[in-house]
């Protein structure tokens, strides 16, 4: 018989978007994928972990929530937007039950969106009035969901690192943001892209983060080399402990190839009725200006490399996810089987994940959580989920080692956020950290317009530093409007800048811009004085 408990399983998900609000706009795309995001994901997460408590399921799990995402999700505009999107698509479902009354294998797929829709609108503005991040802070309070904080707007550490001012601000701000909705101090922080270089250490520390996740080599190449390799944390000379993600158990789910996302049985994301049907029929239901959009209403399961498509069969995607999430236990209980033979302290596999993979790309993903939590409780016994916390409570003798500089990004270092393709920004966003620390340094106090110019020009830097306009240029998707985004805060940062230095300072205009860019309400400009 196996000896209950040989390991642990610590399954991270990092929940985060770019701050995208328009209230200049009566309807702006890239805000869908917020609207996107709360039906697909993080509505789905919440009902599965309460269906988890409520069957009395003993679970574990991390799960980040970046400071952009928390401030969209309680933004009152960015509410009524969703739910003004949840009544145009429940409007569509309607009209799609009706066009497919001859068509059966579609018929009870129109019917499966209308119900759900109808229930993401009672669940996001009846259940949680509105304001969903209540929701996981109830959850955390349970003790079965630990939320760790982000830095400010997900900047990419590593290559802001050449101002420690900058990088301060991106961790200062973040702790603060956490400490602002949670009530509690963080332990915990996700570098944004898993981007670590040793610097940022200084500010986590003086912040009172206790660990962080790497990449797989930011530990299998740290100096001097772990033990024990990914599957027990290092601790750092400043006393930070380093979780390294596990690369098994991440192939498993984030391979397009191997993966599980990719099964022929799943639903497919690309095809989409806003591609599909008649543009007369569909015309009130994509882009404003005529471009064909995905809706989110999609009829067809993955089936294989071929443009003849399968319809999609709910029950058996279900069916599927089942299997797939018995499959991850196994060969985790095989892992830390195996593990336990040659290692002196339990071993832990880290498993970290976009959160928005789960349910917006894998649309049954969060069925395979809720399955693979349900069995790890009821039937397997060789290891137990744990919260990084919790396993550091447990186990608090580490090696000491430093880690190496890394991202989980293509090839591992820093290439996605700097190519040919968008290394044009990093002039504007040092020159901007330069400028901002110029600022607090010759304003140690201000007051009025002037305390306000400052602190949007803090803001404003901080957005232009958001590492999804980097990744968007290297995708080549959405690129004109990474690349307007970009321009535009690095613009309004240049024109404060002049104006405060010139005490000329246009309070219309800053008005507005507090407006448009309103996170960080609280935001105080000298986190960027010279350090």
């Amino acid at each position: 018989m196996i000896t209950l408990h040989k390991g642990h399983v610590a399954i991270v998900l990092h929940a985060h978007l770019p701050f995208v609000r328009h209230p200049e706009h009566k309807d702006f795309l890239e805000e869908r994928w917020l609207f996107e995001a709360i039906s697909e994901t993080y509505l789905p997460l919440i009902q599965c972990f309460e269906s988890l408590l409520n069957e009395g399921v003993d679970f574990r799990i991390t799960m980040s929530l970046t400071p952009p995402l928390l401030t969209m999700l309680t933004d009152t505009l960015l509410q009524n937007r969703y739910i003004d999107h949840l009544l145009k698509l429940i409007d569509l479902t309607e009209k799609e039950i009706h066009r497919t009354k001859s068509q059966p294998e579609f018929n009870h797929l129109a019917k499966m969106y209308n119900n759900k829709f109808k229930s993401d609108l009672i669940m996001f503005r009846d259940k949680c009035k509105c304001d969903i991040v209540q929701a996981f802070k109830k959850l955390q309070d349970t003790g079965k969901l630990e939320i760790i904080a982000c830095a400010a707007t997900h900047g990419y550490l590593p290559i802001l690192s050449n101002s420690p001012e900058a990088v301060n601000a991106q961790i200062t701000i973040g702790v603060d943001t956490y400490e602002k909705f949670f009530k509690v101090k963080p332990k915990g922080m996700w570098l944004p892209e898993c981007g670590y270089t040793p610097m940022v250490e200084n500010s986590l520390k003086r912040n009172g983060i206790e660990y962080f996740i790497t990449e797989s080599h930011g530990l299998l190449f740290a100096n001097p080399k772990p033990v024990y390799g990914t599957f027990a944390p290092i601790v750092t000379t400043n006393g930070i402990v380093a979780f390294a993600r596990d690369i098994e158990s991440s192939k498993q789910v984030w391979s397009s190839h191997d993966g599980y996302p990719g099964d022929k049985c799943y639903r497919d994301f690309y095809r989409d009725i806003g591609y599909d049907l008649d543009y007369e029929y569909i015309k009130d239901h994509i882009s404003p200006d005529g471009h064909r959009i995905q809706t989110g209403i999609k009829y067809y399961s993955i089936t294989g490399k071929t443009n003849d498509k399968s319809p999609y069969n709910p029950d058996a995607a279900k069916e599927k996810a089942v299997f797939h999430a018995e499959n991850f236990i196994e060969n985790r209980e095989k892992q830390i089987l195996c593990l336990s033979k040659i290692m002196d302290r339990p071993p832990i596999v880290v498993c970290p994940y976009d959160a928005e993979l789960l349910g917006h790309w894998w649309y049954e993903g969060p069925h395979w959580l809720y399955s693979m939590f349900k069995k790890i409780h009821t039937n397997q016994s060789a290891f137990n989920l744990t919260t990084l916390k919790e396993y550091m409570n447990n186990n608090p003798i580490m090696q000491v080692s430093v880690p190496c500089a890394s991202s989980w990004g293509y090839n591992g270092y820093n290439e996605v956020w700097l190519n040919s393709s968008n290394d044009w920004i990093y002039k504007h966003l040092h020159k901007g950290a330069e400028r901002m620390t110029e600022l607090a340094n010759e304003n140690k106090i201000a007051e009025g317009i002037k305390k306000e110019a400052l602190n949007q020009a803090a803001r404003e830097l901080l957005l232009a530093q958001s590492s999804d306009w980097a990744f968007i240029m290297k995708t080549g998707t959405m690129v004109q409007y990474a690349v307007k985004r970009t321009t535009d805060h690095i613009g309004r940062f240049l024109r404060l800048y002049h104006d405060i230095k010139e005490n000329n300072i246009d309070e219309e205009w800053l008005m507005d811009m507090k407006n448009k860019d309103n996170i960080f309400p609280e935001i105080d400009y000298r986190i960027y004085k010279t350090m």
